[in-house]
């Protein structure tokens, strides 16, 4: 979801590490860290096998546990933004999540996710820095974005299936700074459909109408009093532009909540392809979701004719809408 941090900023590089590999792609913290370390620690490092690593990494790891104490865990409870409870309503939450399950068009399958993925699955197929990603020990990462994973399960499913409409509602980690009122992990009610390129744009179009009257539905029944908008990007594709005119918006004129043309965003370019959508209330000056063509299905396939379309909302933004 690009509406929530995920487009990679450049990090900062220079210099070397620990005397024995360049260390241009490295933060200023990793080479300072690698600098205090004996030399050739990070070359040694970098030789071992994954199984290796891991078994090293483990020991560190329980190591560190063994030393921790009571007094420090419940220090780390209330100062660690990863750690630190939701402030959102679990009944509140539930019920409206509950509602979208029910509002979801019947051969939309659910998906509970995992609460990890393997490594990459987010940079291996978008431009996003692994540093803004929890990565664990054992060769995954935990779930930092759930279009990401459904993309993957709608890639496997698309080998047996004409086409694939996945949905899923789960809580996600990333590890950059939000500010300091912001929660590390928040839920997402996310899609991802897929489907095999026809030709002219029409497969993109009924994708997007698809998850734009679906966008609709919700907000117009949960939040019909926030002033919802959706709004809708192109970004220098001549065939999309002309679906949107001739079938997305047609489709889209008869409900209540209004589909915005937002000529002027430029967020989300080469994270999305294509097209960008927002779900906003407030008239627009409160993001709940974002969403866009994609083609990760077509390089997780690696068949180029295949189309991603994905969109997802802030649930527990929602809530606080409904709530006011």
């Amino acid at each position: 979801m690009d509406g929530s941090g995920l487009v990679d900023d450049d990090l900062a590089g220079g210099g070397a590490a620990g005397g024995d590999l360049a260390g241009g792609d490295l933060t200023g913290a990793e080479r300072r860290v690698w600098a205090a370390m004996p030399p050739g620690s990070r070359s040694a490092l970098s030789g071992l096998s994954g199984a290796d690593l891991r078994s090293l990494l483990l020991s560190v790891a329980r190591d560190r546990a063994a030393t921790a104490r009571p007094s420090e865990v419940v220090r780390r409870w209330r100062e660690d933004r990863f750690v630190r409870p939701a402030r959102a309503d679990p009944r509140a939450l539930a019920r409206v999540e509950a509602r979208m399950w029910q509002l979801l068009p019947a051969d939309v399958a659910g998906v509970e996710l995992s609460p990890v993925v393997p490594v990459g699955a987010c940079s291996a197929v978008a431009p996003v820095s692994q540093n803004r990603i929890v990565t664990t020990m054992r060769a995954s990462e935990v779930l930092s974005d759930p279009t990401n994973a459904l993309a993957i399960e709608a890639a496997v499913r698309r080998r047996r299936q004409s086409e694939v409409h996945l949905a899923a509602a789960h809580r996600v980690l990333r590890a950059q700074d939000f500010g300091s009122a912001a929660s590390a992990h928040f839920r997402l009610f996310a899609l991802v459909s897929s489907a095999r390129d026809t030709g002219s744009g029409d497969t993109q179009a009924r994708l997007l109408v698809r998850h734009l009257t679906y966008w609709q539905t919700v907000l117009a029944e949960l939040a019909p009093a926030a002033a919802p908008q959706l709004h809708i990007t192109t970004f220098d594709n001549e065939t999309v532009r002309e679906r949107l005119a001739d079938t997305v918006r047609p489709a889209l004129d008869a409900g209540v909540v209004p589909l915005v043309d937002e000529p002027e965003r430029s967020r989300g370019r080469g994270y999305y392809t294509g097209c960008a959508l927002r779900v906003t209330v407030l008239n627009g000056s409160l993001e709940l979701g974002d969403g866009g063509l994609t083609d990760w299905t077509a390089r997780l396939s690696g068949d180029a004719k295949e189309r991603c379309l994905v969109s997802c909302l802030a649930t527990e933004r929602l809530v606080d809408v409904i709530s006011r």
